[in-house]
């Protein structure tokens, strides 16, 4: 998995709806977070909105979106245009960007089941990945629908 994937995807991630833990609960938490990948942690309600607004945007029912604003200079350089992101927020803002021109953006999803609402990328050929796995949440959503059919069938 490329860097900008894997950046988005732990910063959708900070919440864990089936463990009930959420980076973003304290500033502290946050902070580590955020100096672990070598960046700067931004106030923790401007990374809880930006948060909300990613997950709303990659299909989170639960999410809401709110209007999210940055700081990211442009720089050129040799290799040539390159974002330069001055905070945590900021540079989860940007490998997003550089997904979204690459054409990668549609591969980031939210596990649809209730329990989980993991953030995953879909590598399907045809991006029709549904659950973030099948053993775990794609099986037990199936194996929760047979016992419904099965239930309402008479004998």
């Amino acid at each position: 998995m490329d860097a900008d994937t894997s950046l988005v995807l732990a910063f959708l991630n900070t919440v864990d709806v089936e463990a009930d833990t959420d980076v973003l609960r304290s500033q502290r938490n946050w902070q580590e977070w955020a100096g672990q990948r070598q960046l700067a942690a931004d106030p923790l309600d401007e990374a809880t909105r930006a948060r909300d607004s990613l997950r709303a945007a990659v299909g989170d029912p639960d999410a809401q979106s709110h209007p999210t604003r940055v700081h990211i200079e442009v720089a050129l350089t040799t290799a040539g245009p390159a974002l330069v992101p001055g905070s945590a927020v900021a540079a989860v803002l940007a490998a997003a960007t550089r997904l979204a021109v690459l054409g990668e953006w549609d591969r980031i999803k939210i596990c649809p089941a209730d329990d989980c609402r993991w953030a995953f990328c879909d590598r399907s050929r045809n991006r029709s990945r549904t659950w973030c796995s099948m053993k775990v949440c794609g099986n037990r959503e199936k194996a929760r629908a047979f016992r419904q059919r099965t239930a309402t069938r008479p004998t």
